[in-house]
């Protein structure tokens, strides 16, 4: 392998060309950042140790030509100014490692032999290395599995009508992305399509939020509002967590589905909608009708046509379609390119039973790639969350965990991560708070740590 050094201290040129020669590595020097570039495009080297503060062109500068070229090279930057925005800029533009003067030679061997190993990894045989092609398709719904196939299918024949739809599915299963399929297939395509998250409003906020009011209906009322069905016209309503309604508002919910009519709160004018309700869940609305907190009535006008989706521990099959979709999306959107998975860290993926679904996989690999320093994806880039990978099936163990113990395995890792901080335990997880509850109710669920 070949490493270059572009340091203007022939002393440091000498030093750290000495530990490379000893790895086994094929060193040129260069004085300064126009040289240095002349010699890679000539000689090719794998590895470049770049000092920040050179005469004439600095390293930021060379760093960003190489960036813009696609010039694939590992790159540590070395400086003796240790300013934080020098910091956040060098590694922004992709550096591998950053490293202070005076030069600690065994923190400087360390992040060669990172590299090394990246490399060895990513040309190696003995490993796999998943190779993520294809571009990312905004609202693009993923999967091969039957169950996802037969979604697809009703999709099709919902998108044909405009009768109510009811999905359901755990939290981050996506739920939205369904009913935004079903929309913009639709002969309303054209038309908007309104989400509203049902179980974040209080009751009288809540029935303001979808049929509007008027000025001074209520404290606060300072102006007339319109509605998110005011709004909707002829297009789409999204209503998700529907289960949590209140009663109060099921009845005027109801009434728009029947009569196509609704007032704003406070006001007296009959105003009518043609817009399509479609609905989402992660409760069991028929037992919430069992004990009275969900109308029957309501429930069937709802539940005209219902689509269930799958966990992703369910449809494991396409975790590396998701991989793949996801990445491309996290790339497209960070300008970055890490279009490879080791293998190792693909079957740690595949394996983890994901509570929080597609949303807590995207969490994840956001952080992943957030941290990753090359275009390879490897157990070191995953986030605390899973600080060896996720956990893998031992051949040899004698029984298997439970489903409930492996979530609240994990749930109490992430709180315990988040510091039990349960809003930002929520939001890595991908779930609601009324799930997270849920789970550390369970007589089954480990005490909190003192």
């Amino acid at each position: 392998m070949k490493a270059l050094i572009v340091d203007d201290e022939e002393g440091i040129r000498k030093t750290l060309g000495m530990v490379l020669s000893e790895k086994g590595y094929q060193v040129f020097t260069a004085e300064d950042g126009q040289s240095g570039l002349k010699i890679i495009e000539e000689a090719g080297p794998e590895i470049l140790i770049l000092d920040i503060r050179l005469p004439g062109m600095d390293g930021l500068e060379v760093l960003r030509t190489l960036r813009a070229q696609r010039v694939p090279i590992s790159v540590i930057m070395i400086t003796a100014f240790q300013d934080m925005e020098t910091t956040v800029q060098a590694m922004k533009l992709g550096a591998y490692e950053y490293i202070h003067k005076p030069i600690d030679l065994v923190e400087f061997e360390t992040a060669i032999d990172k590299i090394a190993g990246t490399m060895e990894r990513s040309t190696g045989s003995n490993n796999e290395i998943w190779e993520i092609s294809g571009e990312y398709k905004v609202d693009d719904i993923v999967g091969k599995t039957a169950c996802m196939k037969e979604i697809f299918k009703i999709i099709g024949l919902a998108a044909g009508t405009g009768t109510t739809v009811l999905i359901r599915g755990e939290s981050g299963t996506g739920k939205e992305l369904i009913a935004r399929a079903i929309h913009q297939n639709s002969p309303r395509a054209d038309e908007p399509f309104v989400p509203v998250n049902c179980s974040t409003l209080v009751e009288n906020l809540f029935e303001s939020e979808l049929f509007g009011h008027e000025k001074g209906s209520f404290t606060g009322a300072s102006h007339q509002k319109k509605g998110k069905i005011e709004l909707a016209q002829d297009g789409t309503i999204f209503l998700d967590e529907v289960g949590d309604i209140s009663l109060t508002v099921q009845v005027k919910l109801l009434r728009f589905l029947q009569e196509r009519e609704f007032e704003r709160v406070g006001g007296e004018e009959i105003l009518h909608s043609g817009a399509r309700i479609i609905t989402a869940t992660n409760r069991e609305l028929s037992a919430l009708v069992a004990t009275k907190q969900f109308r029957e009535d309501l429930y069937f006008r709802l539940n005209v046509l219902e689509i269930h989706v799958p966990p992703l521990r369910q449809r494991k099959s396409d975790i590396p379609l998701l991989v793949e979709h996801l990445l491309n999306k996290i790339n497209a959107s960070m300008n970055k390119s890490v279009n490879k998975i080791h293998g190792d860290v693909m079957d740690a993926i595949i394996d983890y039973p994901w509570p929080g679904n597609v949303r807590e996989l995207e969490n994840v690999l956001t952080r992943s790639v957030v941290l990753c320093k090359g275009d390879v994806l490897e157990k070191d880039c995953l986030p605390c969350l899973l600080p060896e990978g996720a956990p893998q099936r031992d051949p040899t163990a004698g029984h298997i965990k439970s489903l409930d113990t492996v979530v609240n395995e994990h749930v109490l890792q992430a709180l315990q991560f988040t510091n039990w901080h349960k809003g930002e335990t929520c939001r890595l997880l991908g779930i609601s708070r009324p799930t997270l509850r849920r789970i550390m109710s369970r007589p089954d669920f480990p005490a909190r740590l003192q």
